[in-house]
């Protein structure tokens, strides 16, 4: 306790005499180092100033280098927002330009343009149907009563006729040729406009099919454009080649013709009177040289010294001369009497598709038809029984004394009158067939009362306008879905994509231009044509005709 007390004693006795109040800093002793301090100390604050400096200095640069990273950002978010706009822009236009298309395609569905467009270069005059002014239904009707129903009479007189003659020359023709080595010749088929009840022009035609079939073992193996893998060229859709082939070809190949059997062995695939013919040529049978399709230029000389010879054998029954009409058409045949009358008609050579009313054409009685390829391998394939088929049906759906016919008649009487002023287009009656055809499922069975006769005429030559201007009338049968099933066209033809008979304008711009030019001039002489070959109607006919076309 003594200890403590005298310890705290002794710390407040020298705390009292340590204090500065006791002892003045006058009389204290400054240390010696002071001014050294001072000096470090003043050192020091310029390191810590510099220091600053330099933190400044560093921040200063980091705004910067933030500035610039923020200005970087917006430079980008501007670019990106004006791609954005841009692209949006080009999206508009685009649907703009569709919207335009599609409103032009809607237009010329209703109103036709004044001319075919510039792309095409044509110069000629801007007219177009509406600027047309057809003769009304009084003239039309007289016309057709005065100037194509009195061809009717004539053309089943013709027929007739020219049936019975080419009986006789068919079977004499068959006489004729070896019916074990030569083709065999088949009955004929009548197509075209003398057997659909509307040719109008004179001197009246037949036009016959002569199926025929190559001697067994052989047949015949259609190839079509549609049914081929690869792209086949425009040129060549609606064409295609005839291969020769043996009649068990697919089978397991039989050894007869390759090993000598015993007299007292048969083969179980042929019977004892089929030949084999292992080293028959090709070219024995109408094809082309080394190759083992059937070639139309074999065929059309076959079929010419086959005509002449069978004419030889029954020429004397007969009081009346036959001749070939043209040499490069070796079925264009005509009846010469000594009268000097005379009747032609065209025998044309053809070839069976399958099992189905499709043949494949060999020659062309009227020429070759725009944009036919050079090859002679390749066949044209016709529908033109199918054609008389539909005519035959849609008839039985129509009223009675429909004017369908009388529409392509009238039609067909103009065309054939401006190729006679103008020459020949790239516009031919099959096309006017075509267009009515299309216009047939089109509008209703009672739209074809004899009394819509100018309507119907006015619909068919715009329609054939406007196909024009598109440059694109497709087929009626080939890719056609609205035929009717009843009309048995085989599947591959239906299911086929449409074959557009307008293809060569596209890439022959010079007859595109002539065709142009001669249709707009059929339009403008249709009244004056029409007039001409009119008679004058009397005041009072005019009418009874009225009358008559209002029933």
């Amino acid at each position: 306790m003594t200890a403590g007390i005298f310890r705290v004693c002794l710390v407040v006795v020298t705390a009292i005499i340590n204090h500065p109040i006791l002892f003045p800093w006058e009389n204290a002793t400054i240390p010696e180092n002071e001014e050294e301090i001072i000096h470090k100390m003043r050192a020091h604050q310029e390191k810590l100033q510099l220091a600053q400096l330099r933190l400044e200095e560093e921040v200063a640069r980091l705004e910067e280098e933030k500035e610039a990273l923020k200005q970087a950002a917006e430079d980008s978010q501007q670019q990106n927002e004006g791609r954005l706009a841009w692209d949006l822009w080009s999206t508009l236009c685009m649907i703009i330009f569709l919207m335009i298309e599609l409103w032009r395609q809607d237009y010329l569905d209703s109103i036709p343009p004044d001319s075919p467009g510039e792309e095409d270069d044509l110069h000629s005059p801007r007219i177009t149907f509406q600027g047309i002014n057809l003769p009304d239904k009084v003239t039309l009707s007289h016309f057709y009563e005065r100037c194509i129903r009195g061809t009717t009479g004539d053309a089943v007189r013709t027929r007739e006729f020219v049936e019975g003659f080419v009986d006789d020359l068919l079977e004499a023709l068959r006489s004729v040729c070896n019916r074990d080595t030569d083709m065999e010749v088949e009955d004929f088929i009548g197509v075209g406009s003398m057997y659909e009840n509307w040719r109008v022009d004179k001197p009246l035609l037949c036009d016959l099919f002569v199926p025929f079939t190559p001697p067994e073992p052989y047949r015949f193996r259609p190839e079509v454009w549609c049914t081929s893998k690869s792209s086949v060229p425009l040129d060549l859709q609606g064409y295609g080649q005839i291969k020769v082939g043996w009649v068990n070809e697919d089978s397991v190949n039989c050894i007869c013709d390759k090993t000598k059997l015993g007299e007292d062995l048969l083969c179980l695939l042929h019977s004892k009177n089929q030949k084999i013919r292992p080293n028959s040529k090709m070219e024995d049978l109408l094809c082309l040289k080394d190759s083992p399709f059937l070639d139309m230029d074999q065929v059309m000389k076959w079929f010419q010294t086959a005509l002449t010879r069978a004419w030889q054998r029954i020429s004397r029954k007969y009081e009346f001369d036959l001749a070939f009409g043209h040499l490069d058409t070796p079925g264009s045949l005509k009846i010469k009497f000594r009268s000097g009358k005379f009747i032609p008609f065209n025998l044309i050579p053809v070839v069976q598709c399958e099992d189905s009313d499709l043949y494949f054409v060999s020659h062309f009685p009227r020429g070759r038809p725009v944009g036919a390829p050079a090859s002679s391998t390749h066949w044209f394939l016709s529908f033109a029984v199918y054609e008389r088929h539909f005519l035959k049906m849609i008839t039985k759906a129509l009223p009675e004394n429909a004017c369908h016919l009388s529409c392509l008649q009238i039609a067909s009487f103009l065309l054939t009158k401006q190729n006679r002023l103008t020459g020949v287009s790239g516009l031919s009656s099959y096309h006017l067939k075509t267009a009515l055809f299309h216009l047939l499922l089109a509008r209703p069975a009672s739209d074809w009362r004899s009394k819509h006769l100018e309507s119907r005429l006015n619909d068919l030559l715009r329609f054939l306008e406007k196909s024009l201007l598109e440059k694109k009338l497709c087929h009626f049968f080939v890719g056609n879905q609205k035929v009717p099933n009843t009309m048995g066209i085989p599947e591959v033809f239906r299911q086929a994509e449409p074959l557009n008979l307008f293809c060569p304008f596209v890439l022959q711009r010079s007859l595109y231009q002539k065709t142009v030019d001669s249709f707009y001039e059929m339009l403008k002489n249709a009244s004056t044509l029409i007039s001409e070959y009119s008679l004058h109607i009397p005041a009072d006919h005019s009418s009874s005709l009225q009358k008559r076309t209002l029933l």
